[in-house]
């Protein structure tokens, strides 16, 4: 896990945490702490759950395809 920041610093962060369901999920928050993305998906494994944001976080060079 990251260091912990000032509340001011902070731009984006991920939430994960367990649903109703006890299934790991994640979210991105935006510094207003309004959800950006979210996993759409429950994870039986918090490692899975992980894996998921650490896809998102490397995704920074996809490309955007229009329609």
């Amino acid at each position: 896990m990251e260091a912990f920041r000032a509340a001011g610093d902070i731009d984006m962060y991920f939430k994960l945490y367990k649903d109703a369901a006890l299934m790991w999920r994640w979210s991105l928050k935006a510094a207003n702490h309004q959800i950006v993305a979210d996993s759409a998906e429950g994870y039986v494994n918090k490692v899975d759950a992980i894996h998921g944001i650490n896809l998102v976080k490397g995704s920074s060079n996809a490309p955007v395809y229009d329609g």
